[in-house]
C-alpha cells in the first residue's frame, strides 16, 4: 500500500522543515497458523518497505519452474513452426488464432479498416426538429407515429439479437484472426446501434417499456425475433464445436440466417420507412441516425457475404444440393417475415408507399441475396422501386469481395449523404 506519508515527507524542504511528519502506526500482524519464514526487510533512502514473506516467494518460484512451456505452446497450437498463410482457414484452422499477420484474406482486414474509418456516436446528430415535431399535436399522422415506434421497437432488440450471435457464436468458431477482428468492430458497431435507438427513444420522450418490449408483445416484431433466435440456440451452447459436416452446416446455416436474413432482409422495410420519412423532411434526427446505421450494415452484409462464399470454397463439400434449397427456404421465409412486417406497419399508403410496393421491393432484396450466395432467384423480374434507396445504400457495390471492391467510407461526422 502507498505510504502517502512519505510522499509528503519528501515533498518537505529539508531547510523550512520543523515538525517531524506523523508516522503511521504498525499494522497489526497476522497470525500465523504454520511456521513462515519471516518478511525480508529492504532498506533505501526512502526509508523502509517490507517485501513479500520468503515461503510465499519461494512457492511462487518453485510453480514456475514447474510450468510446462511445451505443453502451452503445443494447446496454443504455435509450435515451433511460423504461421503461414496457407495454415489459415475460415472454419477448423489449426493455425495460432493469435496471430493476426500474415493475412490471408485481405478484404477482411479492408473491412475492418472501412469500418473504423466510418465511426459515429449517436450524440453527434442533433434531435432537436424531431422532438418538436413528435410533441406537437398534428406534426404526424397516426400511421407515421406508428412506423416510428415500430421501428424503435424491432430495431432496439434486433441490433441486440445480432451482437449476442457475434459474441457468443460467431467470435468462438470463426477461425480467421482477420476475420476475428472485423467481427469485434461489427459487435461494437452494433452496440452503437442499439445505443442510438434508445438516444432516440429517450430524446422523443416515448415510453420505453412500450418500445423496448415490442419484440415479445408486437406479433410482426416478435415473429422476425423468434426467426432469428432459433437460428443462435445451437450455436451459442458452449459444448456446440465446428468440425463434422452437420456442425460445420450449423455454423453456415447460422451465418446465412443473421447476415442474409436479419441483416440483410429484416431491416430493409424499417429501414425504408424511416428514409422516406426524413426525404419529406420529417423526424429528420432519426432519419440521420438510421443512414449511419444502414451505412454500417450495408458493410456487415458484405463481409458476411464474403465469409459465406469463402466458407463454400474452402469446404464445397458443404454446399450440397439439399442444403442450398435449405437456405433458399430460409430466405424465402424471412421475406414473408419482413413482408407480414410491411403490412402491420402500413395498413394504408403513407409517405408513398405501401405494403404492396414494399412486397416488391423485399421480392427484390430477396433477388439478391440468393444471388450474393450463388443461389438461384426466386421472384424473376422484380424491380426495386424506391431507386432513392439504392442512392442511399449504393446497391450497385452491395456485392461481396469476389465481385467488386468495397465501398469508400470516411469518418461519421464526415459522411455527406448528397
Amino acid at each position: 500500500m502507498i505510504d502517502w506519508n512519505e510522499f509528503h515527507e519528501d515533498a518537505i524542504d529539508d531547510n523550512t522543515a520543523t515538525a517531524e511528519v506523523p508516522q503511521p502506526a504498525p499494522a497489526p500482524q497476522p497470525t500465523a497458523s504454520r511456521a513462515e519464514a519471516p518478511a525480508a526487510e529492504v532498506r533505501d533512502s526512502a526509508g523502509v518497505y517490507q517485501v513479500a514473506d520468503q515461503d510465499r516467494l519461494a512457492r511462487a518460484k518453485q510453480s514456475l519452474e514447474a510450468l510446462d512451456v511445451a505443453a502451452g505452446l503445443e494447446e496454443l497450437e504455435m509450435g515451433a513452426a511460423r504461421i503461414e498463410v496457407d495454415d489459415k482457414q475460415m472454419i477448423n484452422a489449426r493455425a495460432d488464432l493469435n496471430q493476426l499477420v500474415p493475412f490471408k484474406y485481405e478484404w477482411a482486414w479492408q473491412k475492418y479498416l472501412d469500418g473504423s474509418a466510418n465511426h459515429w456516436m449517436p450524440q453527434e446528430v442533433n434531435m432537436n426538429a424531431d422532438i418538436a415535431l413528435w410533441k406537437s399535436a398534428d406534426g404526424l399522422t397516426a400511421d407515421e407515429r406508428r412506423i416510428v415506434e415500430r421501428s424503435l421497437g424491432y430495431f432496439s432488440t434486433a441490433d441486440s439479437l445480432v451482437a449476442n450471435n457475434l459474441v457468443l457464436a460467431l467470435y468462438r468458431l470463426i477461425t480467421n484472426p482477420e476475420c476475428r477482428q472485423y467481427l469485434l468492430r461489427q459487435a461494437f458497431e452494433e452496440a452503437i446501434h442499439t445505443h442510438a435507438y434508445q438516444y432516440c427513444v429517450e430524446s422523443l420522450g416515448m415510453d420505453e417499456g412500450e418500445v423496448f418490449n415490442m419484440y415479445r408483445e408486437v406479433p410482426s416484431v416478435a415473429a422476425k425475433s423468434a426467426w432469428s433466435l432459433k437460428h443462435t440456440q445451437s450455436l451459442a451452447r458452449p459444448d456446440f464445436h465446428t468440425g463434422t459436416p452437420e456442425t460445420d452446416q450449423e455454423l453456415l446455416r447460422n451465418l446465412i440466417a443473421f447476415y442474409c436474413v436479419t441483416e440483410g432482409i429484416f431491416f430493409y422495410c424499417g429501414f425504408s420507412q424511416i428514409l422516406s420519412m426524413g426525404r419529406r423532411n420529417k423526424m429528420t434526427g432519426v432519419a440521420e441516425q438510421f443512414q449511419y446505421i444502414l451505412r454500417d450494415e450495408s458493410m456487415h452484409l458484405n463481409f458476411g457475404v464474403d465469409m459465406i462464399n469463402q466458407i463454400k470454397i474452402e469446404n464445397p463439400h458443404l454446399w450440397t444440393a439439399e442444403f442450398q434449397d435449405e437456405c433458399t427456404q430460409m430466405i424465402l421465409e424471412g421475406t414473408e417475415l419482413e413482408i407480414a412486417y410491411a403490412r402491420d406497419t402500413m395498413p394504408r399508403g403513407v409517405l408513398g408507399m405501401n405494403a404492396a410496393i414494399m412486397e416488391e421491393y423485399l421480392h427484390f432484396i430477396c433477388n439478391r441475396r440468393l444471388a450474393q450466395i450463388g443461389l438461384k432467384e426466386q421472384f424473376p423480374g422484380a424491380q426495386n422501386p424506391f431507386p432513392w434507396m439504392s442512392e442511399i445504400i449504393d446497391l450497385r457495390k452491395e456485392k461481396n469481395f469476389f465481385e467488386t471492391r468495397v465501398t469508400e467510407y470516411q469518418v461519421g461526422g464526415a459522411l455527406s449523404w448528397d
